[in-house]
């Protein structure tokens, strides 16, 4: 599987400009990638409480429908992030198309940063995955992966792959640049994080997109820059690095968990449930 990480800056409540650079992107990725990756809200940035209602759109958004459509033309699998008005909510949400330029996942953020997303957003409510040309993938977005948890109900619902839409700042860079190592590792799958970069409004964002391996090992990652990172998942490492023992079967906290996951209907998705606190959207 080859992996297109798309470290980009994010014009704040500015859908035209970026839905623009994510639509470049698309259409020149390479001709064997299978799968295009992009940060954190990225269609909007971090809107103000203001701007949300305004920049928040749904599946049938105009604006939805064209990075489908860039999709479906390329042939290519793609992961980004907006604000998804939905339920009376607005919520920090992502969306993975597969090549065919259909929904495979949707994913609403469940641990929201204090400062931009609190004021603002809703949490979801479930953890979810998807295969893609035979990888089981699940979405996480920036903070959640603070949160070994949110890694492992992905692991419990048989993620080969994590991706995680990220919007980190200075100084904390450096937290999910180790935070992800750690999760690849403990849930044995790869880890793919795709961070912003450049400035806006009032922070500045350090970039360190990269793409890890089940054994923490790093495949392929970027500086501060605004680039393309292209990688190849070798996917006989997956079995390589359960073979001898297995962290999700050995688990002896938290194991019931496990049982609440359950196939949603006839489908290949596979959802686990939680309880968040919500406010209304007024």
């Amino acid at each position: 599987m080859k992996v297109e990480v798309v470290q980009m800056s994010i014009a704040e409540a500015e859908i035209e400009t970026n839905l623009g650079k994510m639509l470049y992107a698309i259409e020149n990725a390479d001709s064997d990638t299978d799968l295009v990756v992009f940060p954190e809200t990225t269609l909007c940035g971090f809107p103000s409480l203001e701007e949300a209602p305004r920049v928040a759109m749904t599946l049938e958004s105009r604006t939805i429908e064209s990075i489908r459509e860039a999709a479906r033309r390329k042939g290519v699998a793609v992961a980004f992030g907006y604000a998804e008005a939905g339920d009376g909510c607005l919520y920090n949400a992502a969306l993975m198309l597969d090549k065919f330029g259909e929904v495979a996942l949707q994913y609403r953020k469940t641990h929201l940063w204090p400062h931009q997303d609190r004021p603002v957003f809703s949490a979801g409510d479930r953890y979810g995955t998807c295969l893609l040309g035979g990888v089981r993938v699940g979405l996480l977005i920036c903070y959640d992966i603070e949160f070994p948890e949110t890694a492992r109900a992905l692991a419990q619902i048989n993620a080969d792959a994590i991706v995680v839409l990220d919007g980190n700042m200075n100084p904390y860079g450096p937290v999910h640049r180790r935070a992800i190592v750690a999760r690849a590792m403990e849930n044995q799958c790869f880890a793919i994080l795709a961070n912003r970069t450049g400035a806006g409004r009032t922070l500045e964002f350090p970039g360190e997109s990269v793409v890890i391996d089940p054994f923490g090992e790093v495949v392929a990652e970027l500086g501060n820059q605004e680039q393309r990172l292209t990688a190849k998942l070798d996917l006989t490492l997956l079995e390589r690095s359960r073979h001898s023992y297995s962290y999700l079967n050995d688990l002896q906290i938290g194991s019931d968990l496990r049982r609440t996951a359950q196939p949603v209907g006839n489908s290949e998705r596979y959802e686990l449930t939680i309880e968040p606190k919500r406010h209304a959207l007024t």
